[in-house]
């Protein structure tokens, strides 16, 4: 693992961050509540620049990136692909926008391909959620979200499929250096993260983040369990050596298995709270979640704003998907509505 380079306090800090000798660290800024920034990753090889992620499409990004390689000794030309870990718009749109005017190659993880084809804004912002959310027993919030309307930027914003897709296993070769891809769905179906083996590196995506819990399946098209399957991929990128964490969100830091053991025992613990509510009458992911406290601050749910709550309800069925596999709880359908209760 090579040494890590200084770093800024503020993660968020605007500008080129090197982390180690031609890898370089760019923060875009975001036009989103609760979320400042994505971190793009830059690296130079003789045969072209490789960017990791792009940001979300918009004039401010492109400035952003042209500045950033500017100071590099680079322009946007020299991109010579872009290597996307997941279909969200702040990792993927502008990798498209610069496709369309530069035709820059940009490729993603093969199992986006669900959500991607499936995206279209006239069936609504969240349609698979709405209908998830009914059967968490929470059908005046799934009421809610169904009415929800897209933004007017949202209307133009460039989606669709990429060059080519990446499948798990992939070995990118550069000159100096190669990317493995390892698929590590969770966050999404088709999220992928790329190692650096040679020096010591893995471009985390959101699959692992310093200081925030990844949502789960938050997607066009979600799988039926993906908190199983976010647990099956930390414990995959647990069984890797150590690397440096480069995340979407976020500073880097020094270990990724520090903190893969990190979210591991906080969804451990999340399983006991929901088993916990479940033995005390909670017998819905929306009762369960009605009960729990949410984020740093301890919120209550109705208290978050509608996207949070959302996807606050679909972790939990999440949690209760996978305590039913391990049979900790029971569930029956119930007219449309998924009721649990203890195991025994």
């Amino acid at each position: 693992m090579l040494p890590l380079l200084e770093q800024p306090d503020d993660w968020t800090e605007p500008g080129v961050h090197a982390v180690v000798e031609h890898v370089y660290r760019i923060p875009l800024a975001l036009p989103v509540d609760g979320l400042a920034a994505v971190n793009v990753y830059v690296i130079e090889d003789p045969g072209g620049l490789i960017l990791i992620d792009s940001g979300w499409a918009r004039p401010e990004t492109e400035k952003a990136l042209v500045e950033a390689l500017q100071s590099l000794g680079h322009r946007l030309g020299d991109i010579d692909q872009i290597i996307v870990t997941h279909a969200h718009w702040d990792h993927y749109t502008q990798a498209l926008a610069l496709r369309e005017s530069l035709g820059t190659r940009v490729r993603i993880g093969w199992e986006e391909r669900h959500s991607i084809e499936d995206f279209d804004l006239a069936d609504g912002s969240y349609p698979r959620q709405a209908v998830l959310l009914r059967a968490c027993g929470a059908p005046e919030l799934a009421a809610r979200v169904e009415a929800m309307t897209a933004e007017p930027h949202e209307l133009d914003m460039p989606f669709g499929p990429p060059d080519a897709w990446l499948k798990d296993g992939e070995r990118i070769v550069l000159t100096d250096r190669r990317l493995d891809v390892l698929a590590t769905p969770g966050h999404t179906r088709g999220h992928v993260v790329l190692g650096d083996p040679l020096s010591g590196l893995l471009f985390s995506g959101d699959h692992v983040l310093p200081h925030i819990t990844p949502s789960l399946g938050f997607e066009r098209s979600p799988e039926r369990h993906p908190l199983r399957s976010y647990l099956a991929s930390l414990r995959l990128v647990r069984g890797m050596p150590d690397a440096l964490l480069l995340p979407a969100h976020g500073p880097v830091t020094r270990s990724v298995h520090t903190r893969v053991d990190e979210l591991i025992a906080h969804h451990e613990e999340r399983l006991d709270e929901v088993v916990r509510q479940v033995a005390s009458g909670a017998d819905t992911a929306y009762a369960v979640a009605r009960a729990l406290p949410w984020t740093r601050r301890l919120r209550r749910l109705d208290d978050l704003p509608l996207v949070h709550q959302m996807t606050a309800v679909l972790e939990i069925d999440a949690h209760l998907g996978v305590l039913a596999g391990q049979g900790a709880v029971t569930w029956r359908d119930v007219e449309g509505t998924r009721r649990f209760a203890p195991a025994g």
